[in-house]
């Protein structure tokens, strides 16, 4: 299957799994205070149904477009805006008929089971894989700023150690470039001196126009051989694996970040080397192809990494016990992050608004090969983006009915059925806008970038 398949199969598995659960969600509280519950529906069945079944007093069925589903509770004004149901006398079965308390767990029911979703997910994987990362402070050397163009626009430079952002130590590399995105300021090590610095306000902006080049933070590769092929333009040239390059052109280097400016000024020549072999200096030639490559592999396993004391790689390991802690935790961190990224999209300053996307940037979050842990993390973070969008005050999604039911048990006065209609379409209008931005936007980005 091509790439494409594949994300594609994936995103409507986990947007059909996320769906159903959310409505479940609504349709077991709604159950437990006897409320009757007419339909139950994976997608939308806009006039006509790819299937339904009637069970009891609900009708089961999968509609024919993929844009969310629904469940549709008597005697409440949603979706499906029933205006004859809503003239008649409230019947005691009704939603509109039960205590404030109740219709507010029956609304809530959705978005608690998509963050408690996402929380048991999390509780797998880390249960069942562990987390690795490359500790931050065991960076002998700082980090390697992979695109100086980037590094000039944060202000970052290779050889920088990243200490904290907004005053919150970075324990991981990996963390570094998430967490500089949704900062303000940040904390670096440079020459001995420490160094704080503002996170520019259009930082997004800036990676998002090269996206290829945007994860730009890495860690200091040595210039270790870790293979030569056999099509290498040095396979005669004496070198071998586990030769550490110590010198090149007369210059000392250590780094690959330093090999390469001394490569692109040799290329399709050759360059004097010496490397370190089993405690001892060699001399060598070494040829530079027109691309200004060696053509041999670089790298050393974690704990040769660990050894030479350039950098650690944890590995962390949890019972079942441990890892509901942090399963719970990593849920928060997701939900937490997702609303500070929130905050500089509603800043038109940040220009983060352009990189809102719609059903395609949700399916290129997937990977284009067919990995369950990668699947899974992938699906518990939309579950955390369908629970956050789901309890926003917009009226037609939960978080306009909670906002309406909070208003009743604050004052002691429902709102109007006649203002909850008006409100329900001004909601969806507001979501026909919302998802023609962010899938105008993905068009925009397919046609032009």
């Amino acid at each position: 299957m091509t790439p494409i398949v594949i994300k594609t199969i994936q995103f409507f598995l986990s947007l059909s799994l996320l769906i159903v659960l959310h409505e479940l969600g609504h349709f077991i509280p709604a159950k437990l205070f006897k409320t009757r519950v007419e339909k139950f529906y994976l997608f939308f069945d806009v006039k006509f149904s790819l299937f339904k079944k009637k069970i009891g007093e609900t009708v089961y069925g999968i509609g024919w477009l993929p844009l969310g589903g629904y469940v549709k509770i008597s005697g409440m004004i949603d979706e499906s805006m029933d205006k004859e149901q809503m003239r008649e006398e409230p019947k005691p079965w009704e939603f509109r008929s039960k205590p404030a308390w109740q219709r507010l767990i029956i609304m809530l029911g959705g978005v608690t089971v998509n963050f408690i979703l996402a929380v048991i997910i999390f509780i797998g994987l880390v249960f069942t894989y562990g987390e690795q990362y490359i500790a931050n402070d065991s960076l002998r050397d700082g980090i390697w700023v992979t695109e100086k163009s980037l590094g000039d626009e944060l202000g970052v430079k290779t050889g920088d150690k990243v200490l904290s952002v907004d005053g919150k130590k970075i324990e991981a590399l990996q963390q570094i470039l998430p967490e500089m995105v949704y900062g303000e300021s940040y904390t670096i090590e440079r020459d001995g001196q420490v160094i704080e610095k503002k996170i520019p306000v259009d930082f997004i902006q800036t990676l998002s126009e090269d996206k290829d080049k945007a994860r730009f933070i890495y860690y200091r590769v040595p210039f270790v051989i870790s293979a030569i092929p056999k099509k290498s333009p040095n396979v005669d040239s004496g070198l071998q694996k586990g030769d550490a390059v110590v010198e090149m052109a007369g210059a000392p280097v250590e780094y690959k970040d330093q090999v390469i400016p001394i490569l692109e000024a040799n290329k399709g020549g050759t360059v004097p080397v010496k490397v370190r072999r089993n405690g001892e200096l060699v001399d060598l030639t070494l040829n530079v192809s027109e691309e200004a490559a060696l053509g041999v592999g670089l790298g050393m396993t974690p704990e040769e990494y660990k050894e030479a004391g350039y950098l650690e790689q944890k590995t962390l390991k949890y019972s079942f016990l441990e890892s509901i802690p942090a399963g719970w935790n990593k849920g928060v961190k997701t939900l937490t992050d997702y609303i500070r990224g929130m905050k500089k999209i509603f800043n038109p300053d940040t220009g983060a608004y352009k990189e809102v996307g719609g059903f395609a940037a949700i399916g290129g979050m997937f990977p284009d090969t067919w990995n369950w842990p990668a699947f899974w993390a992938t699906t518990a973070f939309i579950s955390i983006i369908l629970a956050f969008m789901n309890i926003l005050p917009i009226p037609a999604l939960d978080g306009g009915h909670v906002a309406f039911l909070l208003y009743e048990m604050v004052t002691g006065r429902k709102p109007s059925d006649k203002f909850l209609e008006y409100a329900q379409m001004i909601g969806f209008f507001i979501l026909i806008a919302l998802l023609l931005f962010a899938n105008g936007n993905d068009l925009y980005k397919w046609l032009f970038k």
